[in-house]
């Protein structure tokens, strides 16, 4: 008798491949059509990289993700559970990239931008400024701050403040101009200085005011009656006074919607120029 069968699952028996078969396959006994197939000891026999296109997708139940494909700067993220089918894919999150705007420009969303923090800077106002005459310094510009939803903006014009100019012959500084982004956020500039004696309780420039914003700040006042430092903004220190001794006759100018310094000599110094504004978008996906 030939025996040509054997049930291996009927006898709840098991054959390793590995190690207990040998030799070679007929083609007459289900080969391949050539002389002989050998078999082969897949633990120690087999190298190399088998291609992406010859893998399976594992399902979920086994142990994979169930998923078939992704795109760049996607992970998995767990729902709520450790498990492998509680997994989605997502698309990478966070801050991205940012844009600074020191003058008027227009703002372009780059690709896969869904939201934006702005913040937004009003110029510094300018200092008072005349001969042999002390005045107070600009104030500072003010500030708002807004999360924007950006999924179907393509693009937004930006506004940057000028500062506003010391007083070149007496009278008040130059206020400093408003800074915008589109019609989203706005902040006004500050006040400028006025001579000291006049305008009673306006020797030094007011603070500009943020509106719009989810935070608005005003920018600080101008410090002091006679030759004041300029005001801050959120972003920029104001400048500082001309000195009364003849050391220091020029004021310093303001940072970044900050102040100018007020004249504070009665030597010839003169006051300085509030900063400009400034724009800032923080980018994320």
């Amino acid at each position: 008798m030939t025996l040509t069968t054997i049930n291996l699952a009927a006898l709840g028996q098991t054959v390793n491949l590995g190690t207990e078969v040998t030799g070679t396959l007929p083609t007459g006994n289900g080969g391949t059509g050539s002389t002989a197939t050998t078999f082969v000891n897949a633990a120690s026999n087999v190298t190399g990289t088998l291609p992406s296109a010859n893998l399976p997708t594992v399902p979920v139940t086994k142990g994979g993700t169930g998923l078939t494909s992704g795109t760049t700067d996607q992970f998995l993220k767990f729902t709520g559970t450790t498990t492998v089918a509680s997994a989605v894919v997502v698309a990478d999150s966070g801050l991205a990239s940012q844009q600074v705007f020191t003058s008027s420009g227009t703002w372009t969303k780059p690709t896969g931008i869904t939201k934006v923090k702005v913040t937004v800077i009003g110029g510094g106002g300018g200092g008072f400024n005349q001969t042999n005459t002390r005045g107070g310094g600009g104030g500072g510009g003010g500030t708002a701050i807004e999360i924007i939803d950006v999924s179907s903006v393509s693009s937004v014009t930006v506004t940057v403040g000028a500062g506003g100019a010391a007083s070149n012959s007496g009278g008040k500084g130059a206020t400093g101009s408003t800074s915008s982004f589109g019609s989203y956020c706005t902040a006004t500039g500050g006040e400028g200085g006025i001579q000291s004696g006049t305008g009673g309780s306006f020797y030094p420039g007011n603070g500009g005011v943020g509106s719009g914003g989810d935070i608005n700040l005003n920018g600080q006042g101008a410090n002091g009656e006679e030759g004041g430092t300029g005001g801050n903004s959120y972003m920029g220190g104001g400048g500082r006074p001309s000195n009364d001794d003849g050391t220091h006759h020029w004021a310093g100018a303001g940072y970044q919607g900050g102040g100018g310094g007020g004249q504070a000599s009665n030597n010839g110094g003169g006051a300085a120029a509030g900063g400009a504004g400034l724009v800032v978008v923080e980018e994320y996906k």
